[in-house]
């Protein structure tokens, strides 16, 4: 029992760290619009790195295991492409007459429809982030429960890496519904798909986890954050006319997400 415990407790930190990327996004008291184009375009750079760079690969990997090379990039591709199909449908489907907060009722048409964008971007990039974190948490508690003293650097990685992800979430959370609070939830709750991926595997899924699902779970993950990070973050980021400060916050996205896979290795 304390080897689970252990095991569960070092998966909670590494799920916590979005809650830290989301208090670094929240502590700027009023962002500008500089603000606003480079946190979004950072947000943007960090889903698309880790989508191109480490979850798409880690599909063809798991499928390449069951259907060999050739073939377990065909399963990639088309789980890939299935992700954005499925994320395209939900954006339609999602109303954008959403009001995320009371006080809108005084603003600007304007206003209120580009708060409402906000306010759809951050929920399903928070449920992108929560559906990555879930088999990776489930990962993170297998290792821990095998070997805790393996599993320290590995949880280090992911809590860092877990950082930009949380200000991902958090950005257009506090953006659409003026509220400091409500974006630190949704950053931390993000991140308590790790745990929550932890439980649910060990108790339920272990027996029907293979490769060729896990497979296709990472292919379909990738296709979602890309898809999020191309309609939602990036056209968001340059409507503020700030386009260099979008661009720039994009590279530097990708830079820390970079640094943070690295070590992993």
């Amino acid at each position: 029992m304390s080897a689970i415990l252990i095991a569960f407790g070092m998966t909670v930190f590494a799920g916590l760290a979005t809650g830290i990327g989301g208090l670094i996004a929240i502590l700027k008291k009023n962002p500008d619009d500089r603000f606003m184009a480079s946190a979004l375009g950072f947000s943007a750079g960090v889903m698309l790195y880790v989508s191109m760079v480490e979850i798409l690969p880690k599909a063809i990997d798991h499928l390449s295991t069951d259907h060999g090379v050739k073939n377990g990039n065909w399963w990639a591709i088309l789980s890939f492409f299935a992700g954005i199909v499925l994320i395209a449908a939900i954006d339609r489907l999602v109303p954008t007459a959403i009001n995320p907060h009371e006080s809108m009722t005084q603003d600007t048409p304007e206003l209120q429809a580009r708060r409402q964008k906000l306010m759809k971007m951050g929920t399903l990039t928070a449920l992108a982030i929560a559906i990555h974190n879930f088999p990776e948490g489930f990962a993170t508690f297998l290792t821990a429960l095998d070997d805790p003293t393996l599993a320290i650097p590995i949880v280090a990685a992911i809590a860092i890496h877990n950082i930009p992800e949380g200000i991902a979430v958090a950005v257009p959370i506090r953006e659409a519904t003026g509220s400091r609070l409500k974006a630190f939830n949704w950053s931390t709750l993000s991140g308590m798909a790790e745990p929550l991926g932890a439980v649910i595997g060990y108790l339920i899924l272990l027996p029907f986890l293979g490769d060729t699902t896990l497979g296709v779970a990472f292919g379909m993950v990738a296709g979602i954050m890309v898809f999020i990070s191309m309609d939602e973050l990036l056209p968001t980021a340059v409507a503020t006319g700030r386009h260099h400060h979008a661009i720039y916050g994009l590279i530097l996205g990708m830079a820390v997400m970079a640094v943070s896979l690295v070590l992993f290795l």
